[in-house]
């Protein structure tokens, strides 16, 4: 690992009411007393760990900016190593010309994701940990925030280090036996070993199963608005979205693309695509719309089909509904501020979906549309005080292969194999798990995950 002294800003380069400068590294200190004059004449590498201290940032005699230094002396860091951190004021230009002075005297840029590889290359946190730093900037709802909160916290670890404990234990008491067989015997053991991975297994199941609300979680929900021209589409949209961002007009045919947007909804997210109204057209680039509005509704993880409910079905809504036949599927009934000709029940007999009574114009119903997506999606209540979301695609395969490894222990005492075969597969798992947390991991795959990180973190 480098153990020079790196630099970065560790804000958004906008400008706010505050910007912040982080070093870290053997020269922290010495670099922080080249450019900061304290008001109290104090030097930082004399000053006591975690305190603030009011003075200037100078490059030479120049003052550059009048700030506050916050020392925080390792391991007691977020990188366990010497820190600090300058905060001062928040305009882009000022911010820039502050960490160029601290370059010039004596750090160097940080890369991305360098602070919190340091932390984890220093074992402050695990790789697991580390994951959950860029996951909880990255979290689009509040199920995602606090699920990568609780990993950050080392739920995820805890977990992993449990069930590793317990692997390896077994793994040892093999070797002994096999080494020793005088004084330690190997009689039952099969039966005893599969009681102890039996309730391994199970764990690492329910782990692997959780992966899929960790999925919308992190990622959120593939959806995809369906209807015939008119039916009230855009205007569907732009409520959810909460402005208007749908060209929403009395002409059939107005949406003639798909429009894209991002939507919080009672904690979770929904990726909505608006697409074109499908229905038989002469129009070339209606079709266009059409045919790209069929192959979002394939790809999409779920279809809100749109029905005007103060006109009858016809040919267009019964192409709609063979399209969502065998689909994850929700059916609005739109316009229930109009003289209804349609049912709630008589679309729930026709599509086989459930179907929520909605008025886009007076935004009534959505509530009820919010409460049904999260039904069909999460499997039972959401709930972080002792629950652990699998949200990581890496997690998930290395929880796979170890499974896979244990239950092939299972086959092997099944077929009375020789106990030295328990302990290759066993082995296999441990060190699956391991990689979730980064042990004996390879270094162009940690390299690989920091670089996913921003600048300053």
């Amino acid at each position: 690992m480098k153990s020079d002294t790196i630099a970065a800003i560790a804000t958004g380069m906008s400008n706010s009411g505050i910007g912040i400068v982080r070093i870290s590294g053997e020269e922290a200190f010495t670099i922080i007393d080249r450019v900061f004059r304290a008001k109290s004449g104090k030097s930082m590498s004399q000053a006591t760990s975690h305190t603030v201290h009011y003075g200037y940032i100078c490059d030479g005699e120049e003052k550059l900016d009048e700030v506050l230094v916050l020392v925080m002396r390792g391991p007691k860091s977020y990188t366990a190593e010497d820190t600090v951190e300058i905060d001062c004021h928040g305009g882009v230009l000022m911010v820039k010309k502050i960490l160029e002075t601290v370059i010039r005297y004596g750090a160097r840029p940080a890369e991305p994701g360098e602070f919190t590889k340091r932390a984890f290359l220093n074992g402050r946190i695990d790789l697991s940990q580390a994951e959950a730093v860029i996951d909880v900037i990255n979290a689009k709802n509040e199920y995602a925030l606090k699920s990568s909160v609780s990993q950050l916290s080392g739920s995820v670890s805890e977990k992993i280090r449990s069930i590793r404990e317990k692997i390896i234990y077994e793994i040892a008491f093999i070797e002994s036996a096999l080494d020793d067989p005088e004084h330690i015997s190997l009689d039952g053991y099969g039966e005893r070993l599969t009681g102890v991975l039996e309730p391994l297994i199970s764990g690492i199941n329910q782990l692997i199963a959780s992966s899929d609300n960790g999925k919308i979680m992190s990622e959120g929900i593939q959806t995809v608005i369906l209807g015939k021209p008119n039916a009230g589409k855009s205007s569907l949209m732009n409520v959810m979205v909460g402005e208007e961002r749908a060209i929403v007009t009395e002409i059939a045919g107005t949406t003639r693309d798909t429009l894209e947007e991002h939507i919080r909804m009672e904690g979770i997210s929904l990726n909505v695509v608006d697409t074109a109204g499908i229905r038989d057209t002469d129009d070339v680039v209606e079709k266009i719309g059409v045919r790209k509005a069929k192959t979002a509704a394939d790809e999409s993880d779920l279809i809100i089909y749109v029905v005007d409910g103060s006109c009858p079905l016809d040919e267009n809504d019964l192409e709609i509904i063979e399209l969502i036949r065998d689909k994850k599927a929700v059916v609005i009934l739109n316009k229930t501020d109009l003289d209804m000709v349609l049912t709630k029940q008589e679309l729930e007999d026709k599509t086989g979906h459930r179907v929520i009574p909605v008025s886009a114009k007076e935004q009534s119903g959505i509530r009820d549309l919010e409460e049904e997506i999260k039904s069909m999606f999460y499997h039972g209540e959401i709930d972080f005080n002792d629950e652990i979301y699998i949200t990581n695609v890496r997690h998930k395969a290395a929880l796979e292969e170890a499974v896979n490894s244990l239950n092939m222990v299972i086959d092997s005492i099944r077929d009375g194999m020789p106990e030295d075969f328990y302990s290759i597969d066993l082995m296999n798992a441990y060190e699956q798990l391991g990689t979730i947390i980064g042990e004996a991991v390879e270094e162009d795959l940690v390299n690989t995950i920091f670089s996913k990180f921003c600048m300053g973190k």
